[in-house]
């Protein structure tokens, strides 16, 4: 299993109208990368991959627009970095955790 396959299922809801591409930039930029031995590790591949996809740390609390997220609206490609601290993130190290669990 892959840090990607944690991906497959999107979340129910959405920060802003960037985070679902970046959603699936994160998916594909992790496709060859298995799943790290500890939750810490994994936020620390998540919160390197977010920084380098965006040019932005998950710090920021200002949302953010990345130019190749837009595809027309207002908010179009703008990212929250609040939805990936409050929601995806713990999302994706709670699938972690089930599927290194199901391993065992």
């Amino acid at each position: 299993m892959n840090v990607s396959d944690l991906f497959a299922e999107e979340p129910w809801q959405w920060g802003l109208r960037g985070d679902p591409w970046l959603w699936e930039e994160m998916r594909t930029h992790f496709r060859n990368t298995p799943l790290p031995a500890t939750a810490a590790e994994l936020r620390g591949l998540l919160e390197k991959a977010y920084e380098a996809l965006t040019e932005h740390s998950l710090s920021d609390e200002q949302p953010f627009c990345i130019e190749r997220f837009k595809h027309g609206g207002m908010s179009s490609g703008f990212v929250s970095p609040r939805f990936w601290v409050e929601t995806a993130v713990p999302l994706l190290l709670g699938r972690w955790e089930t599927a290194t669990q199901s391993c065992e």
